[in-house]
């Protein structure tokens, strides 16, 4: 099984959730993965296509037939539900076999009527979003409206970390906890 994971837009593959996944997820293999933008020093991200591509581009670099779990936190989490959406007009990885959504940015802050979920009916395998229920980038009602337009097979479950923003700022080990029982679920 691996587990490949993507940061928000500001940060990078050592953001302290994401380590904190892999200690975790052990001894499950862990790939902690950084957007070219990252890479190149630059702040600002690339536009979708060019995300997509790189993740495209890390699936056929990490390699493996096992069993592989996608996501990430905010975009980085958001990137990798449009790779399995097929947005990008190629195939879900066919051995994609859940998404792990850290703090999905359904919408802007004060932008509700910005929706990032025309993909939602797409995708087709057991989704966990975790979210903290002060979240700007969507509420806790918003997310569960939104997926619930998902097909019954992607099996949406919600983790509503109480009090916490869109950072999740001092919930890394909580964090870590849902992503091991979500593999443990998902690998049976």
């Amino acid at each position: 099984m691996t587990l490949l994971l993507y940061p928000g837009a500001g940060s990078d593959s050592s953001h302290p959730s994401l380590v904190s996944i892999e200690r975790t997820a052990a001894p499950h293999r862990c790939v902690r993965a950084d957007f070219p933008y990252r890479k190149e020093g630059r702040k600002a991200p690339d536009r979708a296509p060019r995300l997509l591509a790189a993740i495209r581009e890390e699936l056929q670099h990490i390699g493996g037939d096992g069993p592989l779990i996608m996501g990430g936190r905010s975009m980085g989490g958001r990137m990798c539900s449009m790779i399995a959406a097929g947005v990008d007009e190629q195939p879900a990885p066919a051995n994609l076999v859940g998404l792990v959504l850290i703090s999905y940015p359904l919408h802007p802050p004060g932008r509700a009527d910005r929706l990032r979920v025309e993909h939602f009916p797409r995708i087709e395998v057991p989704t966990l979003f975790i979210s903290g229920t002060k979240d700007t980038f969507g509420t806790p009602d918003e997310l569960r409206e939104w997926t619930s337009t998902m097909p019954k097979r992607a099996k949406a479950t919600h983790l509503f970390i109480e009090g916490k923003g869109h950072d999740l700022k001092g919930a890394d080990h909580t964090i870590a906890g849902a992503v091991k029982d979500f593999l443990d679920r998902v690998i049976r």
